[in-house]
């Protein structure tokens, strides 16, 4: 059940940051004379400052913050893996086999930025946004966790002569 609100979480942050990703992406092409790779880098980049917002406050923020600047190093370096990932299904499609019209482009860009999540997701949720460590029950003083129902009946509260009234 956690596992699907968090992933439904980081596929809403996605799904804006596909949109993201290629308004960008179709904006540098359609007003810069960039090759269209490289369109796709400055896209690419744009998406994951965007994305690291969105998963930080939205899809995570329940997880550790104790150590920002190592998570950002992290979500850094595997978002560049993503990056060359996404990048080089475009390069290949553009360069390798010469499919370059706007709609081979988008499309190809569309099935990089899928692989690529594919790879972010488990990166980012293992080793980026750790969770944070689970506590730990309180307990009595007899060492049994404080509200644990087999107290009642299995190990009946103790008898202390200086502060109860003997039993019955």
């Amino acid at each position: 059940m956690a596992l699907g609100r968090e992933f439904a979480k980081f596929g809403t942050v996605g799904g804006l940051g596909i949109f993201v990703n290629l308004a960008v992406f179709n904006l540098c092409r359609a007003t810069t004379g960039l090759p269209v790779v490289r369109c796709s880098v400055i896209a690419t980049v744009v998406a994951i400052a965007f994305n690291y917002l969105g998963l930080r406050y939205f899809t995570y923020r329940d997880r550790d913050k104790s150590r920002s600047s190592r998570e950002i190093a992290l979500f850094a370096a595997f978002s560049a893996v993503g990056l060359v990932i996404e990048n080089g299904v475009l390069y290949i499609a553009t360069y390798g086999f010469g499919w370059d019209t706007p709609f081979q482009s988008n499309l190809f860009k569309f099935l990089g930025i899928g692989t690529a999540t594919l790879f972010r997701f488990w990166s980012y949720r293992a080793w980026v946004f750790r969770a944070l460590p689970a506590r730990e029950p309180e307990v009595d003083g007899d060492g049994s966790p404080h509200g644990d129902p087999t107290n009642s009946t299995s190990k009946p509260a103790a008898y202390h002569p200086e502060t109860t009234a003997p039993p019955p």
